[in-house]
């Protein structure tokens, strides 16, 4: 996108300057110009949506990709609502599929659909009702720990007594928030593939064990089931870039001015008012504020103000981007492909699989058996397929790799090597639960290469500043006061700086929270 009414050179006056054009930017963008702030947004790239974007990745390819965030389940309803953002989404009809070999022939376990499907297919994998009752049990209980939870998220940040009180149930929140998840997982759950399930919820985007004690992994987990109240995650019709490019046009309509190519370099504030110095290909100017919003990392913030920078964060993904010619068929003769595909495809994720990943690449070493999980958002949303792509049965699929932390990549010369080593043994895995290798079914593009493209936490750092590719920004917090939280979750020692991105207090995946809350928090103050 290109710039809309540049800042000039000289030094201009705003209300409020924001860092960063990311879904959270310009979330708060658009909350302060519809009240009347003048607003300046200024975006390093060239264009708006940090990493809530659609791109065609392949050259002369016609499909746009969600290229880095994949789906939507932690927007709230009320930010679309709110700043009338022409976005929708679509559930997927299928929530998992598993596949695994068990007693020398391939089966698996699907959930979605209807209740009847997926208890029978709880009951053929494991020979019983036990296992389908627990998994009601379970996520029943995370119903309701979504229901009371979700809506504090747009509200001032509750102290822990008082978020205990609104959950107002002993065991689930002795399960969530106060024990290893791992101790939940293995009360509730027999069967390891059921448990692994169950555990992947805490380890997306997140290095963790199940049993580990500073509970990192219940944070993730509790962030991947309240979403919406539900926990349901959903395909953006039109791919991640239709909301960014909604929120960019709602904040230009109310006044605000998004200026990409403009690298902000340094904040210098006193308190009452700041001054955001920044850079682009022709020189630097400044832009003078009463409050400035920061879209990017808290490293990010740090290196701005001159302060001590935070503990360094850790992405552990591996994401993967192809383009298929068809879906392949399975070696489960029970599940149709377009089902298998349809909802969440996880591949080498049982619950002891897990745990040896995370012991071998926490030990330096590659794990041997990748786990991952894929999504198929063209059976849901064709729309980001070409019309030709379509009628000739072309697919997206994007895979999400766990237990690659960053450090696997990190020594010297090794990054690229480590990377094909790992994609090939993830695709591997995979391979082992199809009827057909996944490589005869890539696509290629105008040059004639395969349509598949890694990002590594490496890749990601490189491409989005993500602070060691961490996707969070930083560990998740825990979405109520803890020490040095201010009202919001979005304070920071200046009182008038304030961090509007993934690493605010209830930050993390694309939700909109931390814009909306830092926009609130600008609004409370008065105006001049």
């Amino acid at each position: 996108m290109t710039t809309h009414r540049p800042p000039g050179r000289g030094t201009r006056r705003y209300d409020v300057v924001i860092v960063g054009a990311g879904h959270n930017g310009l979330v708060a963008a658009a909350y302060l110009a519809r009240a009347g702030r003048s607003v300046l947004v200024l975006e390093r790239l060239d264009r708006t949506g940090g990493a809530a974007v659609s791109t065609r990745p392949f050259a002369g390819v016609d499909a746009r990709l969600s290229r880095y965030s994949y789906l939507v389940s932690l927007l709230p309803t009320k930010i679309v609502r709110d700043l009338g953002l022409d976005f929708r989404r679509r559930p997927r009809t299928v929530s998992s599929y598993t596949p695994v070999e068990r007693a020398g022939r391939s089966t698996g376990l699907l959930v979605g659909g209807d209740e009847r499907r997926t208890r029978a297919s709880f009951a053929r994998l494991t020979g019983g009702e036990r296992e389908y009752a627990a998994w009601q049990r379970f996520y029943a209980m995370t119903g309701r720990v979504a229901r009371r939870v979700f809506p504090t998220l747009t509200e001032p940040l509750p102290t822990r007594a008082e978020l205990r009180r609104r959950v107002d149930d002993e065991p689930a929140w002795r399960a969530l928030f106060e024990e290893p998840i791992g101790i939940a997982v293995e009360a509730c759950f027999a069967d390891d593939l059921v448990r692994g399930i169950v555990l992947t919820d805490a380890l997306i985007g997140t290095f963790a064990d199940a049993h580990d004690p500073s509970l990192k992994q219940n944070r993730c987990f509790l962030y991947h089931v309240i979403g919406g109240g539900t926990g349901a995650w959903d395909v953006p019709v039109g791919g991640m870039g239709a909301l960014t490019d909604a929120l960019a046009a709602a904040a230009r309509t109310a006044g605000a001015v998004l200026a990409t190519g403009h690298e902000a370099v340094r904040i210098d504030t006193d308190g009452r008012t700041a001054e955001v110095t920044w850079r682009t290909a022709d020189g630097e100017g400044t832009a003078a504020a009463r409050h400035v919003l920061v879209g990017a990392s808290p490293r990010a913030l740090a290196e701005l103000t001159g302060a001590a920078p935070p503990p360094p964060a850790e992405g552990a993904q591996l994401k993967v981007n192809m383009l298929l010619t068809r879906l392949p068929a399975l070696r489960d003769p029970a599940v149709d492909p377009q089902e298998a595909f349809a909802g969440t495809f996880h591949v080498a994720e049982g619950y002891r699989q897990l745990a040896t990943a995370h012991a071998q690449a926490a030990a330096g070493v590659a794990p041997a058996a990748p786990p991952a999980e894929l999504y198929c958002h063209s059976l849901t949303d064709p729309t980001i397929l070409g019309p030709d792509l379509a009628a000739r049965g072309h697919h997206t699929l994007t895979l999400f790799g766990l237990h690659t932390p960053a450090r696997l990549f990190t020594r010297a010369g090794n990054h690229d090597t480590v990377k094909e080593q790992l994609l090939r043994a993830t695709l591997a895995q995979l391979d082992a639960h199809l009827a057909e290798p996944l490589a005869d079914c890539l696509a290629t593009d105008a040059d004639g290469r395969p349509c598949i493209e890694a990002k590594t936490p490496l890749d990601l750092e490189r491409d989005l500043r993500l602070p060691g590719g961490n996707i969070f920004h930083r560990e998740l917090a825990w979405p109520h006061t803890q020490d040095g939280t201010g009202r919001w979750g979005v304070e920071t020692p200046h009182p008038n700086v304030l961090l509007c991105g993934a690493g605010a207090v209830r930050g993390g995946g694309v939700s909109g929270v931390p814009g909306h809350n830092a926009a609130r928090a600008v609004l409370e103050r008065p105006a001049s």
